[in-house]
């Protein structure tokens, strides 16, 4: 069987490197959120061996994630973890570090609003969250190529769409984060890092 492939990941895959190596230096474990092929788990586990890299996804993907983690060599690549954000309690502790890569827009508003929710009890003080995908400004797209994303995605699922950074800013500020960083990134897609400053009680 062929293993999933997205050209996404392919194409930004670099682009974000070059990010997480930067913010995430002092870190050491990594929960990824939505691991979908597992093309990134793989790459960003190879290239950061500092980083002990723990991918999760629905169970439905597992399958496609542990064909690319099969023939990796590295000791610093865990096998996937069925998450679901909206599901209490999640499957693990919650490390230093969580990454997450094109999933705020699929997933719905809630289960968005849901996994803010859980960080805000269960990630320690310190934290560092690094979310990768497009965003809207003022309600506004950053391009035309964004908008018509978004007519897709709505033809897609009527749960899916572009989110709003200010909204999500405001999910990421009332679980404790502060944003520390905003980087550009190909496809007129944002990487943003926030750091946990409080731990919030549930």
């Amino acid at each position: 069987m062929d293993r999933p492939f997205s050209q996404a990941c392919e194409n930004n895959k670099q682009a974000i490197l070059e990010v997480l190596r930067e913010v995430l230096s002092d870190s050491g474990e990594v929960l990824e959120i939505g691991s979908g092929t597992g093309q990134h788990a793989r790459y960003f586990a190879e290239h950061l061996p500092h980083l002990s890299w723990q991918p999760s996804d629905l169970v439905q993907n597992h399958a496609g994630i542990r064909q690319w983690l099969a023939d990796y060599t590295g000791d610093n690549l865990a096998q996937p973890l069925q998450l679901d954000v909206t599901e209490r309690p999640w499957p693990l502790e919650i490390g230093d570090a969580v990454f997450t890569a094109n999933s705020l827009h699929i997933m719905s508003w809630r289960s968005v609003q849901s996994m803010f929710d859980y960080l805000a009890g269960a990630a320690p003080t310190r934290n560092v969250l690094v979310v990768y995908g497009p965003f809207n400004y003022g309600g506004e797209y950053t391009s035309e190529s964004n908008a018509r994303f978004d007519l897709w995605l709505a033809e897609q699922s009527p749960d899916s769409a572009i989110r709003d950074f200010e909204a999500v800013d405001e999910l990421a500020a009332q679980a404790g984060y502060r944003l520390q960083a905003g980087y550009a990134m190909p496809a007129n897609n944002r990487c943003l890092v926030w750091r946990k400053m409080s731990r919030v009680s549930q």
